[in-house]
């Protein structure tokens, strides 16, 4: 990672470095660069002092299908058959007052009982000034967000959340390849999964080719990386694959419009695309996907500005995801 892309890393680094942000956005710097806000509430769960108990029926998860960052939580449940120990809650599109509970009866979701999910950050923390986020950690009985650490959220569920795993669950975060894994989360993080957002939000020319072209560099790096393996670490899924496949999912659909990143769809790289299709049709992936919200969000997206008469693509063509891949080349 340049010195450059690391001073947008985290709040930290913004500060030291004297980056100022716009107060309308809170997110813009003065270059015109998007810079992702910290989480906020990052406990971990662990059996430690101060750490967040690992208890069935304690947590409610609240998601939204469309954002790539709830999607993965979404990949691991049904992977590890989390949804027992842990309820999910789903919020509809975002409204001006953010994240509503709009696709449950009467608008209020049935076990917090609340409208929006930022009852549930005033809740945890009255002088939060940040977005209520999805992925959120509710803790139930208060009625508390305790973590919106989408970042590491899935590594706690293939882990610590391991006795409550259904049988037969795979190992996605294989103690063997940890160090490898969260290297390469790292880099996926700020060169692909972030660097959409920062070639879409971008609020000046030189920053948004700054983040195309950081995309499309580690997107022909990972091309080739796949050339010689099934998976990112070969013929085993891991974290690593979820987290690049929520970014994949959305990119014919959202980001290659929406955000400008449009040097090259998904479908026009050969082992990307392929890889992508395989992943669809593995359990977990394909049945956790829902197009229609992943497209309507991104394409609406400042919809008064972008978008003004609220027209949604008719395509891309959703069959072609059941199409033949090659992956199996690469079986054992």
């Amino acid at each position: 990672m340049s010195k450059e892309e690391a001073a947008f890393c985290s709040l930290a680094n913004y500060r030291v470095n004297k980056i100022a942000v716009s107060e309308k956005t809170h997110e813009i710097t003065e270059t015109g660069a998007f810079l992702r806000q910290p989480n906020r509430f990052t406990t971990p769960f662990g059996n430690g002092a101060g750490e967040l108990p690992v208890e069935a029926g304690r947590y409610r998860l609240i998601v939204s299908p469309g954002c790539p960052w709830a999607h993965r939580q979404l990949i691991a449940f049904s992977l590890l058959g989390l949804e027992k120990a842990v309820s999910i809650g789903k919020v509809g599109p975002r409204t001006d007052k953010g994240w509503e509970f709009s696709l449950d009866p009467d608008g209020v979701d049935p076990v917090l009982g609340i409208r929006y999910l930022s009852e549930a950050y005033a809740k945890a923390d009255p002088d939060y000034t940040g977005r209520a986020t999805v992925p959120a950690v509710v803790d139930i009985a208060s009625g508390k967000v305790v973590n919106n650490d989408y970042f590491k959220l899935t590594n706690y569920w293939e882990t610590l959340w391991a006795p409550f795993h259904k049988e037969g669950a795979p190992d996605l975060y294989p103690e063997e390849l940890r160090g490898d894994i969260d290297a390469l989360n790292e880099v996926l993080f700020h060169e692909v999964n972030n660097a959409v957002y920062k070639a879409g939000f971008a609020q000046s020319q030189v920053e948004y080719e700054k983040a195309y072209d950081l995309l499309f560099n580690r997107l022909d790096i990972l091309e080739q990386r796949l050339s010689t393996g099934r998976y990112l670490f070969g013929s085993r899924i891991t974290d690593s694959d979820i987290r690049l496949w929520v970014t994949l999912a959305r990119f014919d659909a959202g980001y290659y419009m929406a955000f400008k990143t449009n040097r090259n769809r998904l479908v026009d790289f050969p082992n990307l695309w392929n890889y992508a299709k395989d992943l669809y049709q593995s359990p977990g992936f394909g049945e956790t996907t829902d197009f229609e919200t992943i497209k309507r969000g991104y394409q609406l997206i400042s919809s008064a500005e972008r978008n003004p008469f609220k027209i949604v693509s008719a395509g891309p063509d959703q069959s072609v995801w059941f199409n033949r891949h090659d992956r199996e080349k690469f079986a054992s």
